[in-house]
């Protein structure tokens, strides 16, 4: 228990760039804090810490050292929590990460729901459309667009994410309804742009791929301006269909059939995913969190 304690000592220090900060976190003096780390360098016969008057830094070791131990630390601090909270209320901070359109459109009013359900389970919710790693980060629950993701987490499927084109009748009675996928490039295009770069517009004629992106009239990562240009009939757009389902409805835009197909990607498939990871589940607060909004966004796929 003593190592574990310098172990935490040794995080704490890091994480926080002090030897003041972080024994104030633990409630130990300053000089105890950095006596344990002191012992654990001794029985590693290495330097872990560079020391200063103003700051603390790692030495190369010392940054090799950290990033294992940080995950044992971590992995130990999810187990605890998980024999701590097993078969109790859902209660404590939840940590959630979504894309910003999914979590403005979809999530956001869902966790209003999830609130008054759960009273006892603060959120803390981060919009972007950066990409997270869950243990590194420190996040509960992800959702991401994109395909099941290459890591070792729980990757549950809530709806497609296939994109559609589509336009308003202002648009199309001024710039024509486009005849097939090559004829885009005489058309105006309004380009959602994510952090890999604008969402190209693709379709496959006689087993070749071809980008027949219209030229850009806009292009940008704010959704609602890109909307608000398609609805007053300035450009065609490409978005998720869950994305412009309440305007398909209302008649504001027009999905258009263009032959062939359009697309964003060459691969099938595209879906929105909530990511966890798999101890985690036991959790009560990521268990009620998990079933419930996998439970309410199937119920309720435009």
């Amino acid at each position: 228990m003593d190592q574990l304690r310098a172990l935490k000592y040794f995080v704490q220090v890091v994480e926080t760039g002090s030897f003041t900060k972080a024994a104030a976190v633990f409630f130990v003096p300053p000089s105890s804090l950095s006596r344990r780390i002191a012992n654990l360098e001794k029985s590693l016969g290495a330097t872990l810490l560079k020391r200063s008057t103003r700051v603390v830094t790692l030495t190369e070791i010392g940054q090799r050292y950290y990033q294992q131990v940080s995950e044992i630390i971590r992995s130990l601090e999810i187990s605890d929590e998980s024999v701590r909270s097993y078969q109790t209320t859902p209660m404590g901070v939840l940590n959630i990460s979504s894309t910003v359109g999914f979590g403005e459109q979809i999530l956001l009013p869902l966790l209003d729901k999830f609130a008054l359900l759960y009273p006892q389970v603060t959120l803390n919710v981060n919009l972007s459309d950066e990409l997270s790693t869950l243990a590194r980060d420190e996040v509960d629950l992800a959702i991401r667009g994109g395909y099941a993701p290459d890591q070792r987490v729980i990757a549950i499927k809530l709806i497609n994410n296939d994109f559609i084109p589509v336009a308003s009748a202002a648009y199309i009675d001024k710039f024509g309804y486009p005849s097939d996928a090559l004829s885009l490039k005489q058309h105006r295009g309004l380009y959602f742009k994510t952090p890999a770069g604008p969402t190209p517009w693709l379709c496959e004629i006689k087993g070749q791929w071809h980008d027949v992106s219209a030229p850009p009239l806009l292009m940008t990562n704010n959704r609602h301006w890109l909307l608000q240009k398609a609805l007053a009939g300035a450009g065609m757009l490409m978005m998720p269909r869950w994305a412009v389902a309440d305007y398909l409805a209302s008649g504001e835009l027009v999905e258009l059939t263009v032959k062939p197909a359009l697309t964003v990607t060459r691969n099938p498939n595209l879906g929105m995913f909530l990511l966890y990871q798999k101890q985690r589940y036991q959790v009560p607060k990521i268990k009620a969190a998990v079933d419930f909004l996998v439970a309410s966004i199937r119920d309720n796929k435009p």
